[in-house]
């Protein structure tokens, strides 16, 4: 059984007076985190600062043992070679149930490596936990931090966090930030480049895309689709339409301007307005109950996308429905099927 977590401010009292428990996984893993350690081809020089949204945070020397918080962080140290002692739990798309995204455990493997202490972020940030792996730094470029989760942290350890805004990272600014945080800054943008090839070459597969407008609905109830829900130009996953060649619709980059939220809902009644996507994408279930209910809606049916068929409901919370959040492991992972399927959708409109 877990300790109950202490009260933050307690929490941060109790670290500054030496009481946090020490130690990470066991010390096999200890090991294998010195050994993985950040760059020797001058772009690791130190300190290195990082300036985001909830401060300026200075690494004053290279990190050994690498934390990271929240969604996704993790991938990007993984990608470069260096693993964490200590990430958040998968709590969306583990396929398996181990805590693990199947990508990340394929890194994992390729890098001989244990799997990191899992920090169970169900109920928030797991600070007791991430204190015990005893990390020199960290990472949360994507996250949706408060003030509060950071001064906490920032007792533990330096604490990289979001450049402008809680879960609105693009992928490249997560690598960058996580990546120079950690003294891999060059490394960091060479990953940047591999990955823009290769969606480079994987869009180039499907020329129907280019061009098209594309919307990410969000989670709807089969039950009711009274409300429309939508991320805006601030999430990741409308952004990487554009990545693909494709185009955002004025139904969604209008509303995005005047809000820095990244999800926004209509009510079915202004369906008309989101005439001018051309596809949309979203979560779906893995019964097709909700793109029955779309169809069959009095309100919802009358959307062009719906009426041609020009939709593609990603399988409930499996891995390819996680991957559609673009992350630096992730991409490579589903890019194909993801593309293939956007694609698919797109024949159907004329």
């Amino acid at each position: 059984m877990r300790t109950p977590r202490l009260p933050a401010l307690a929490l941060a009292a109790a670290l500054l007076s030496g009481l946090t428990a020490c130690g990470g996984q066991d010390g096999d893993q200890g090991k294998q985190d010195d050994s993985s350690a950040a760059g020797a081809d001058g772009s690791g020089q130190f300190p290195v600062t990082v300036k985001h949204a909830l401060g300026t945070t200075v690494v004053p020397s290279e990190p050994k043992r690498v934390a990271t918080v929240n969604w996704a962080n993790e991938e990007v140290p993984l990608a470069l070679g260096v693993v964490p002692v200590g990430m958040a739990k998968a709590n969306f798309g583990d396929d398996d149930g181990d805590g693990v995204l199947p990508w990340t455990e394929k890194r994992l493997k390729e890098l001989d490596a244990k799997t990191p202490v899992l920090f169970d972020e169900t109920d928030g940030i797991d600070f007791e936990a991430v204190a015990d792996t005893k990390p020199d730094v960290i990472l949360a470029a994507y996250s949706g931090l408060t003030e509060q989760d950071y001064e906490t942290l920032s007792q533990i350890a330096p604490v990289v966090a979001y450049p402008e805004a809680a879960w609105a990272t693009p992928w490249r600014d997560i690598i960058r930030q996580n990546s120079k945080a950690i003294g891999l800054a060059d490394e960091g943008d060479k990953l940047i480049g591999d990955l823009e090839g290769r969606i480079s070459e994987t869009a180039a597969k499907y020329p129907q895309l280019k061009g098209k407008t594309a919307m990410f609905m969000t989670h709807v109830s089969s039950k009711d689709v009274s409300q429309v829900g939508f991320y805006t130009t601030h999430d990741t996953r409308t952004q990487f339409f554009t990545d693909l060649g494709m185009k955002i619709p004025a139904s969604v980059s209008g509303p995005s301007e005047s809000t820095k939220k990244f999800v926004l809902t209509k009510s079915a009644e202004r369906i008309d307005d989101f005439n001018d996507v051309d596809i949309i994408t979203g979560y779906g279930d893995d019964t097709g109950e909700l793109l029955g209910a779309l169809k069959d809606d009095p309100l919802t049916s009358k959307l062009a996308a719906v009426k041609r068929g020009s939709i593609y409901l990603l399988p409930g919370s499996t891995p390819l429905a996680t991957a559609a959040n673009p992350t630096p492991l992730s991409i490579p992972y589903v890019l194909d099927d993801y593309v293939k399927a956007l694609a698919e959708a797109a024949d159907k409109v004329k």
